[in-house]
């Protein structure tokens, strides 16, 4: 285990939930049934910390309502990565003074990666007094206390600390969701990309035990999850920090043998961990999902060397066309900065050549955001918005050109897919590669595998029937033509 982990023991565990019961008896004494709202902002991992937050307050006595007017305690769960959702964060705190007002027993927390910065910290200190609580993500742990705290001592509570990142087992977990399971397999990142925050408020690499991950897939797979989303930073990393011999592909290989009927996703991969072996294991196993979400975020390579990404052009594309190689029918999605300081014209462009030389499904596309303490921050940036906003705006539009096309090509072909819920008077699904798709069909079917005849495409989306007896009948698999 890395000298950077802290790993709360069981004792400490306990005493968590011993702060549990005390909140539970606190509002029993006055017949009280209190509520409480979670709002989430970012990336997958701060969903499954807000499970974990949602697990502690269910334990604490509370209702989980879904907003925050009238709620006993509000945790905004925060996401510090570009300045625009900072900015969000603010202006609905500020809204809260409303709602605290109205209830005066509101108590309000802020957390996530946000908490994580000095200057947040300071800001909520100084401006924000009816905001009554603030840890960071190595604190999450520590929640009950935290609440405990601010109920019995009426005291505004900083959690806050530059502390080693912590593993903490045990935690309980409140799930939004049944049918897709969110598991953590490390936390933090060493890789300190010269444009991101994230090493600097979720701390260094700290992978959790294999057969923690184990165990806690063995009961979301008992609870009827279908599928299982494996987190982390770098999930390439994976293993790198235990005195286990073991790494990603090797978990993602023990995971798969596990018995039932479900899918396994993962994210996030970074490039420069992503191997021969990783793809070699997706292939392999059936229920590896084959969907790749692999960020390359520039087409140059002077620019990720900016970047510090520890990957060229030409070494990101021998990865792609090897995954492509043993994966045929892989589904490749990745991220992109538009605008990186110092971003050329000729740079833009091969940023453009790339993509439509790999043809990715989708692409999230951002256009860089400062973050104050990371090295771009303070990188000369001579290039207007405007001109980084006509760039951004092409490069959409270059993709979505290429995502139509790929939708197209489903069209005739029927997939299985996990049906996952309702949009207005359709159900949606997904497809093994994570598309979206929405057909006619009763309420009995979420929760289902269906084969699906894909019959309409757009951008975003597929549109499809069911096929289930029609392929029965003549013997249709997976992936073939129904025309």
């Amino acid at each position: 285990m890395s000298k950077q982990t802290y790993v709360i023991t069981d004792a400490q565990l306990q005493q968590q939930l011993g702060f549990c019961d005390r909140i539970s008896a606190y509002w029993h004494e006055q017949n009280i049934t209190p509520c409480a709202y979670v709002e989430t902002y970012g990336c997958q991992q701060n969903e499954a910390d807000s499970e974990k937050i949602r697990g502690y307050l269910a334990m604490s006595g509370y209702a989980i309502v879904q907003e925050p007017e009238g709620a006993d305690v509000v945790v905004m769960n925060t996401c510090a990565i570009r300045e625009h959702a900072e900015q969000r964060v603010f202006g609905n705190l500020g809204a809260l003074t409303h709602t605290k007002r109205r209830h005066s027993r509101q108590k309000i927390f802020l957390c996530g990666c946000m908490a994580g910065e000095t200057k947040v910290s300071e800001r909520i200190k100084k401006s924000y007094p009816y905001v009554d609580g603030v840890f960071s993500t190595h604190h999450l742990w520590q929640f009950p206390e935290i609440l405990w705290n601010v109920l019995s001592k009426k005291k505004r509570q900083f959690y806050v600390e530059d502390e080693a990142g912590s593993i903490a087992e045990g935690i309980p977990q409140l799930r939004d969701n049944t049918l897709k399971a969110w598991v953590s397999i490390m936390y933090g990142c060493n890789n300190f990309c010269t444009y991101c925050i994230v090493p600097y408020v979720r701390g260094r690499e700290r992978s959790r035990k294999k057969e923690d991950i184990l165990a806690e897939c063995r009961d979301v797979i008992a609870k009827g999850a279908k599928e299982i989303t494996l987190l982390g930073q770098n999930v390439n990393s994976y293993g790198k920090d235990l005195d286990e011999n073991v790494d990603f592909s090797d978990l993602l290989a023990e995971i798969a043998k596990l018995p039932g009927e479900f899918l396994i996703r993962f994210m996030t991969s970074h490039p420069r961990d992503a191997s021969e072996k990783l793809f070699d294991t997706m292939a392999k196993y059936p229920k590896i999902a084959k969907q790749l979400h692999l960020p390359f975020q520039s087409g140059s390579s002077r620019v990720l060397k900016a970047m510090n990404r520890h990957y060229d052009r030409e070494t990101y594309l021998k990865k792609v066309n090897y995954a492509k190689s043993v994966m045929p029918d892989l589904v490749l999605t990745s991220d992109v900065i538009v605008g990186f300081p110092g971003e050329t014209e000729e740079e833009f462009e091969e940023t453009i050549s790339l993509i439509q030389q790999v043809h990715y499904d989708s692409l999230f596309t951002f256009i860089f955001s400062p973050r104050t303490g990371t090295p771009a921050a303070s990188m000369e940036d001579p290039t207007p918005k405007e001109e980084k906003s006509r760039r951004f705006d092409k490069l959409c539009a270059v993709q979505n050109d290429i995502s139509v096309q790929i939708h197209e090509n489903y069209v005739g072909k029927v997939m299985r897919c996990l049906v996952d819920g309702k949009d207005k008077d359709l159900l949606t699904a997904r497809t093994e590669g994570g598309r979206l798709v929405r057909f006619a069909g009763c309420d009995s079917l979420i929760g289902t595998y269906q084969n699906i005849a894909i019959t309409g495409a757009t951008t975003w989306s597929l549109t499809g029937e069911l096929k289930n007896q029609y392929l029965t009948e003549r013997g249709y698999a997976h992936g073939e033509s129904y025309q």
